[in-house]
């Protein structure tokens, strides 16, 4: 018996692939879900390498708000590369083997991303509190220097928190099958594939980040409660119109990020089809980053200006072209 133990724990400890799984059996199908996500892929890119642009060349959105806007975009554009081009080849191809190694970056980047977009809405919405309920206070505080210390601070979280997760998730011994129910490498997937006692490390890790995110949670329910409160005092419409402009599309941004975050998780417990599991997924790793874009322009009507800017003057270049 502690032979035939000690040769299945050596097999495992000796994985070098992993194996994810297709959205679908059908070759059809597989190929329709290709053209799906490179469409949603593009679309995202777009939406979030364009607010990049409108928000480093056009002169009046050098605000905090839209440095820390174009930092959220370039963590979506990131966020939305680890999985999505992967899933794209496999499902051309067929072929769903992906390496241990390539497994722990996948890991890792995901929480990365994931961990570093989150302490950035948090300091987003700590910005918008600041410029509606201390006004005052905004140019003091909000500084060059400050912004970029928040941003830098949050890329850092972030590293920590990517650091920490794969740390725990592959400190383990494998026990199970190579076959993971999901079409990318994550956590809960791959701490199913665990010997029995072995990921109460990782499993700590992820009860102490749920509680950490609660509680910035709160922190920005608060903060928005003010700033609401404050918005309402605001005797010129114009003024509050202005100021809910900037902060319903962040509001939604987080609520979209945290609540497509907890059904994933709550459906990787309770689910037991691959097919879902792999669709519920989509929520967290496809929806924000395309969504995000959309909308932050719907709302945002300096952002809607530059646009028309921008496409004003590369209609009148070709134009000109055209006339050469």
């Amino acid at each position: 018996w502690r032979s035939g133990r000690t040769e299945k724990l050596s097999n495992m400890r000796n994985f070098t692939e992993f194996l994810l799984t297709a959205f679908s059996d059908d070759r059809m199908l597989q190929k329709l879900c290709a053209m799906l996500l490179s469409l949603i892929y593009l679309l995202a890119l777009t939406g979030n390498l364009l607010i990049i642009v409108l928000t480093s060349t056009t002169q009046h959105l050098q605000s905090p708000l839209y440095f820390f806007l174009r930092n959220l975009s370039f963590i979506d554009v990131c966020y939305i590369s680890v999985t999505i081009p992967n899933s794209i080849v496999n499902s051309l191809t067929s072929l769903y083997s992906i390496s241990f190694l390539g497994c722990a970056l996948q890991v890792f980047l995901l929480f990365v991303f994931g961990g570093t977009e989150f302490a950035l809405l948090l300091v987003m919405s700590y910005d918008r509190y600041t410029a509606i309920c201390h006004p005052l206070h905004y140019e003091t505080v909000m500084h060059r220097g400050s912004c970029v210390q928040m941003v830098t601070a949050s890329w850092l979280f972030g590293g920590l928190y990517g650091a920490l997760h794969v740390a725990g998730t592959f400190s383990v011994h494998f026990c199970e099958a190579r076959r993971l129910p999901q079409f990318f490498c994550e956590a809960p997937s791959l701490l199913k594939l665990a010997c029995p006692g072995e990921s109460a490390l990782e499993y700590g890790l992820i009860i102490a980040s749920c509680g950490l995110i609660f509680m910035c949670f709160i922190v920005m329910c608060v903060s928005y409660v003010n700033i609401f409160s404050t918005v309402l005092k605001i005797p010129v419409s114009k003024g509050r119109v202005k100021c809910l402009s900037t902060c319903l599309p962040h509001l939604a941004v987080v609520l979209l990020f945290v609540i497509s975050g907890f059904v994933t998780y709550l459906a990787e417990n309770v689910t037991t089809s691959s097919s879902m599991k792999a669709l519920t997924s989509v929520f967290y790793t496809v929806l924000p980053p395309t969504v995000n874009p959309i909308i932050y322009s719907l709302r945002n009507q300096d952002l809607q200006a530059a646009l028309g800017a921008l496409i004003a003057g590369s209609m009148s270049r070709l134009s000109i072209l055209n006339k050469m």
